[in-house]
């Protein structure tokens, strides 16, 4: 997916993980029962903050990360009809290492 939008500073674009729509029992959870999604794949990354010289602070994540972020973070916005998170790198809790 080719994505339009270029997030300043120390912002991600997210694109959050939804769970899954039925429990291990079998039993089907409509979208009211679902909880908010914590896990996310980055998409886009700033280009990191300033610090007070003027140089760029690196980001510690990257495109391609799968990242932990708290359930309320960010702001949602949907693009080609795809629901997606734009979070500071503070609002993110920790990348997850799938080895």
């Amino acid at each position: 997916m080719t994505i339009s939008i270029k997030p300043l500073g120390n912002r991600v674009v997210v694109e959050p993980i939804e769970q899954e729509d039925v429990t291990a029992s079998g039993i089907v959870l409509p979208d009211t029962a679902k909880e908010k999604p914590q896990q996310g794949m980055i998409l886009a990354a700033g280009p990191g903050e300033r610090d007070d010289d003027g140089k760029r602070i690196a980001m510690d994540v990257k495109v391609g990360d799968k990242v932990l972020f708290a359930k309320y973070a960010g702001t949602e916005l949907k693009l080609d009809g795809k629901k997606l998170l734009i979070l500071r790198e503070t609002d993110l809790l920790g990348i997850v290492d799938s080895k």
